[in-house]
């Protein structure tokens, strides 16, 4: 699937972006596909330079990595490349501007919101041979890399600042053991880091007031996360009142096949479907 993925993304984001979504929550090539994502909105440029550079990260990552023998000089390195090498970090001057959201706006910056950056330093880490996942803290993105079984935590919008867990409130603390088959309720997938990435810009778009924009965004999330009840509830509402009620009606139905009848998701679908036919009839 990899390689099929790969080949698409030299010709067309949108079909790169519909076979990850059928491929499930990853993980996945994560720094890709949210490139894939930001060449929806810049038609007619080469992604080449952007490909080239996460390549040089990745290659720069795996070669620094060779002696690391320790996680926490591990997070290290990875600051030191991602931050000394290549000069990212927060945007902390025009944090709300759409394009620290837009991955090719943040490479070119070097510049962005904490899960753009995040994304980079995944894959970095991935290519360095450590397992690296998002942690979806309440408002906040922060990034988990972890090696022979040894944690650390990282802030990418914060020049890659090495955190602990016992400073926020989940045990166990950085660098301590973490026994086989561990899990952390905080890590999210691939794909939910790719939602948090676009949720972004819808958000500002709706704020902005730029409907069309948002729903355009809602359907990159259907696009990307197909079995997700809640993103074609959200699509169904903006299509009826962007006044595309067929759009809407379909959209409806998709969130209907995917909840159990009874779940308060249905039943909110179910209105909303019924109360739609009557405009329809």
């Amino acid at each position: 699937m990899q390689a099929k993925l790969a080949s698409m993304a030299q010709t067309d984001p949108a079909e790169f972006l519909r076979q990850l979504g059928e491929a499930g929550d990853g993980p996945h090539d994560i720094a890709r596909a949210a490139l894939m994502l930001s060449a929806l909105d810049h038609s007619g440029r080469g992604m080449e330079p952007y490909e080239a550079h996460l390549a040089e990260i990745a290659d720069t990552a795996r070669m620094e990595a060779r002696l690391t023998a320790r996680v926490e000089d591990g997070a290290r390195a990875l600051a030191s490349l991602m931050v000394g090498r290549y000069g990212y970090d927060g945007d902390r001057l025009s944090y709300d501007d759409p394009k620290n959201a837009d991955m090719m706006a943040v490479i070119d910056r070097r510049r962005g919101l904490p899960v753009a950056l995040g994304i980079l330093y995944l894959h970095a880490a991935r290519a360095a041979g450590f397992e690296a996942k998002g942690l979806n803290y309440p408002g906040h993105f922060l990034l988990s890399v972890a090696l022979r079984g040894y944690e650390a935590l990282i802030d990418p919008f914060n020049g890659g600042a090495a955190l602990d867990r016992e400073r926020l409130g989940a045990p166990p603390a950085m660098g301590a053991h973490m026994p086989d088959g561990a899990q952390f309720s905080e890590s999210v997938s691939d794909i939910d880091v790719l939602l948090r990435l676009t949720n972004n810009l819808k958000l500002r778009a709706l704020n902005n007031g730029e409907r069309v924009r948002a729903l355009e965004i809602s359907k990159r999330m259907v696009l990307i996360a197909p079995k997700r009840p809640e993103l074609w509830m959200d699509l169904a509402r903006l299509n009826e009142v962007s006044g595309a009620l067929g759009a809407a009606q379909r959209a409806y139905e998709a969130c209907l096949s995917l909840v159990p009848g009874g779940q308060g998701l249905h039943n909110e679908a179910a209105l909303g479907l019924h109360a739609l036919k009557r405009r329809l009839n």
